[in-house]
């Protein structure tokens, strides 16, 4: 079987180094990302410039936003605000370190979140690989889960949670927050874990199964590593919907010390402190960006299998 394996190898995952070339791809996609972060704070200018205070209107009814320093602060009246105090109160942490501690803990629990939704996932597409009639019976369950708001299921698993009682373990909120962030993080990684076990060529699967390779063997051998370019951008896919899922289900559930409740308390000040905040929706939004690029981490060691990664 290692003989099948080696066979196998040079065709669909022939080793690809780290060299200047990939150092240069990784440094060109992080100079793409911060002229994407410019152009829109551009373009955040440009509209407050191009469209009225009060907004455009067609008759009664409202077709563009209004564009007030209220409403839409100046990017440069919101960096100022992030290196102020909270509160005018004496010894107030400033709005950047309130801001960090609170995307610490939501990142934290979204990652616990991806992982339970991840394993969940590869286990799912494993079980719909394995049996055709698994497959038919649960995808489109898998695609109607992704249709429940979770405004409306975050409740419901609070209050599941407050029942357990399992000698002196008790179920905490945030772990009802990381049971919903994996709720979100669960479907790409399925889709992308199927799609990716069945994108071996059929030649190559029969040549599995004439050496007499178990289904487990073939998985490990084959599928696996051929899932590899489906998987990576599916669990970053999977990293970011955690987030979200994990800000969503901290404003529905009420669960204090995390991004998703300071931009509900921020919002409280917003008539008479408008850039607050909007800094705290900037920072949930490079959040994201960050759980991505964390989990893309795990493609370092992988790049042998990355041939053609689907994006």
């Amino acid at each position: 079987m290692t003989d099948l394996a080696t066979t196998l190898a040079p065709e669909r995952t022939a080793p690809v180094p780290v060299g200047p070339r990939e150092r240069s791809t990784a440094g060109r996609r992080i100079l793409v990302g911060v002229l994407a972060v410019l152009l829109l704070a551009a373009l955040w200018e440009l509209v407050k410039v191009v469209v009225p205070d009060a907004g455009g209107y067609i008759g009664e009814a409202s077709v563009l936003p209004r564009t007030d320093d209220l409403a839409m602060p100046h990017v440069w009246d919101v960096v100022d605000r992030v290196l102020q105090p909270e509160t005018s109160a004496t010894g107030s942490p400033t709005v950047l370190s309130a801001m960090l501690s609170a995307c610490w803990f939501t990142l934290r629990v979204a990652l616990a979140g991806w992982l339970v939704g991840s394993i969940g996932g590869l286990l799912l597409a494993a079980l719909m690989q394995r049996w055709q009639l698994a497959e038919s019976a649960l995808v489109p369950w898998v695609v109607l889960s992704q249709t429940v708001p979770l405004i409306a299921l975050a409740p419901l698993v609070v209050g599941w949670g407050g029942r357990i009682h399992i000698g002196t373990f008790e179920w905490q909120r945030w772990m009802s927050v990381a049971l919903i962030a994996s709720y979100l993080a669960f479907f790409p990684v399925t889709i992308g874990a199927l799609r990716g076990f069945q994108s071996p060529p059929a030649a190559q699967v029969e040549l599995f199964r004439a050496q007499a390779a178990s289904w487990n063997r073939t998985m490990l051998s084959l599928r696996l590593p051929a899932s590899v370019p489906y998987l990576l951008p599916a669990l970053r896919l999977g990293a970011a919907t955690a987030v979200v899922g994990a800000i969503v289900a901290e404003v529905s559930t009420g669960t204090k010390g995390g991004i998703g409740r300071l931009i509900i308390s921020y919002a409280q000040s917003a008539s008479g402190d408008p850039a607050k905040p909007w800094a705290a929706i900037i920072a949930a939004a490079l959040l994201g960006l960050v759980a991505a690029a964390l989990v893309s981490l795990l493609g370092l060691g992988l790049g042998r299998y990355r041939y053609a990664e689907v994006r």
